[in-house]
């Protein structure tokens, strides 16, 4: 399978859904390059995801987030977001003009199974708000914009891919 010239395919979801794993996977099957906007926010700040957060608060954190996906001009790449790319409307409606969106949809138990390293992962949460209350804000957002959905729970990674491509 191919995808066309001009197009991108840029995965959505929450942390610990799988965007950069399946990113990966996903781009050798379809012959595509890959890219990961959270490395480019910790390449372009020269720091991490959480020491961000931990400095510059969840706002500035969203801006910048919202800045590097905005500088993003690619072609023919699988393009991973970071989770909270989904509050920035400029951003999101510049990963339309890309290409698809696929939105990688996970529950709330299979997001605490694998999220075990909340507290330094860099996951853009806001004072007081706990993982499920941020997975059904979110959640809203990521169907708004999702062309494709893919209900990941139970799946493994290639499965996932496969499904993603039968949308394609």
């Amino acid at each position: 399978m191919s995808v066309e010239a001009g197009t991108n395919v840029t995965l959505i979801g929450m942390p610990g859904s799988g965007k950069s794993t399946i990113g990966v996977v996903l781009a050798k099957r379809i012959n595509l390059q890959f890219v990961d906007t959270d490395l480019i926010i910790q390449t372009s700040q020269q720091r991490t995801l959480q020491q961000i957060m931990d400095t510059d608060g969840f706002d500035r954190f969203c801006q910048i987030e919202e800045e590097a996906v905005l500088s993003l001009d690619v072609d023919r790449h699988v393009i991973a977001t970071g989770g909270s790319v989904c509050y920035g409307p400029e951003g999101m409606a510049h990963l339309q003009s890309l290409g698809r969106i696929v939105f990688l949809k996970t529950s709330l138990n299979t997001l605490e199974q694998r999220l075990s390293n909340m507290a330094t992962r860099g996951i853009a949460l806001k004072p007081g708000q706990s993982l499920e209350q941020l997975l059904h804000e979110r959640n809203a957002l990521y169907e708004k914009y999702a062309e494709i959905t893919i209900a990941c729970d139970g799946l493994n990674v290639e499965r996932i891919c496969e499904q993603i491509e039968a949308a394609l």
